[in-house]
């Protein structure tokens, strides 16, 4: 009776011990996203109806001398006043209309951001749909510019500060100081 009693208790610790485990590893995961995490997150986030073009990529382009596409900021305006990327124009995701680019030709091209992408993506179909040719949407959006340890701006230059949305989203932001609420 006594080796039985012994060998259930070795088990229950044993099994203990690896829901312990298990129970640490998740709470580990909803604190520190890893890349994949993220990836996962955004494969079900986004409806691929506008082109990807990731940060190294856009970087690229910024850093090249040739013409620069026009960068547009979708976010709302306290997330672009705590930081934006360079020579990004603000355009207001909740009030954006398509009437506001009139003076863009239908050819240029446009590369969109949000925290995320979901914002930016939902633009960018709004400007294909209007004719826009050339569209594209950054890839994780300033978050992952962000945890790619790429430079963000305010009006008072390089910072290192970035609205994270909210304390829910604010998780996928590795890299820089939170932000959150209005500024």
């Amino acid at each position: 009776m006594y080796n039985l009693c012994s060998g259930y208790l070795f088990i229950v610790k044993k099994l203990l011990l690896l829901s312990a485990s298990c129970w640490l590893l998740v709470l580990q995961a909803c604190h520190q996203p890893t890349d994949k995490a993220y990836a996962l997150m955004l494969k079900g986030l986004y409806k691929g109806t506008v082109r990807v073009l990731q940060p190294r990529e856009l970087e690229a382009i910024l850093a090249a001398g040739e013409e620069k596409p026009l960068l547009l900021d979708t976010r709302q305006p306290e997330e672009y006043r705590v930081s934006h990327l360079t020579g990004a124009r603000f355009i207001d995701f909740e009030k954006f209309e398509v009437a506001q680019l009139q003076e863009v030709p239908k050819d240029t091209p446009i590369i969109l951001y949000c925290a995320v992408g979901y914002r930016s993506e939902r633009v960018g179909e709004q400007l294909q749909e209007a004719g826009y040719t050339n569209v594209r949407h950054l890839y994780g959006g300033i978050f992952e510019w962000v945890n790619q340890s790429k430079p963000i701006y305010d009006d008072q230059g390089a910072t290192d500060r970035v609205h994270a949305y909210s304390k829910a989203w604010g998780v996928w932001l590795q890299k820089g100081n939170k932000v959150y609420g209005k500024e």
